[in-house]
């Protein structure tokens, strides 16, 4: 944030290296972070806070014992793995074999759109992206639940009639046949987040994403009052 400047220790010549000025600044991508307490145990901040703590501290001694203690914390657990013979599986990574490196599983390669993208966050460890139009991508992903649930219900539909029309005893058919349910239209269903469709509830991401999108719509409220009142 300051002033970096490069010295010449045999001359005593000082040049200016990196000035930070307000035309800089100006620039700068606004800077998310996640609370330290909701951090994870492996999340970086979390992780290196002791080795920070002394580096901040100019404790280079301490810092040095602390980074080995979690150097050799790792070496353990990766010998552990393989006694066990445990694969490790990140969570957030996989391995690329055409590149032969390890690439981020929720990458967004995709150009920013101005008029739609709102910002973009991490959740989890999973890069998002917030929209303008986030119910219209709702909407498409609870359609195609939709007819996936149709689709498995006249599925077994179908089964039902096969057994039907088996060389079975008439009275068997006739049970059969009333033990299974007829599909109802596309047209008859009910489209009010699921809750009183014919095939049962949706999946759970149209849950969660139901869910964050009240939340969006709480904070957008709430900034758009806290704006108010800077302007007054």
């Amino acid at each position: 944030d300051g002033e970096v400047h490069i010295n010449e220790l045999k001359n005593g010549n000082a040049e200016m290296f990196w000035n930070p000025t307000s035309e800089v600044r100006k620039q700068r991508l606004k800077r998310h972070i996640v609370l330290f307490e909701e951090q994870t145990d492996f999340e970086s901040e979390r992780l290196w806070q002791h080795v920070t703590s002394a580096i901040n501290k100019g404790d280079q001694h301490k810092a040095t014992q602390e980074k080995f203690v979690l150097e050799e914390e790792q070496r353990n657990a990766a010998r552990e793995r393989r006694e066990n013979g445990t694969e490790w599986k990140p969570l957030l990574f996989h391995h690329d074999a055409t590149t032969n490196e390890w690439r981020y599983k929720y990458e967004d390669l995709r150009p920013w759109d101005p008029l739609n993208d709102i910002a973009q966050f991490e959740k989890n460890g999973i890069l998002q992206t917030m929209e303008r139009h986030l119910s219209s991508r709702m909407s498409n992903h609870k359609t195609t639940c939709i007819n996936n649930q149709i689709t498995r219900h006249k599925r077994s539909a179908k089964d039902c009639r096969r057994r039907k029309t088996s060389d079975q005893p008439s009275n068997h058919s006739q049970n059969t046949e009333s033990s299974c349910s007829t599909p109802e239209s596309v047209q008859e269903l009910s489209d009010d987040d699921g809750k009183y469709l014919g095939f049962g509830s949706l999946c759970a991401q149209c849950g969660k994403e139901m869910n964050h999108l009240k939340e969006i719509h709480s904070a957008v409220l709430s900034l758009q009052r806290a704006q108010q009142d800077i302007h007054r």
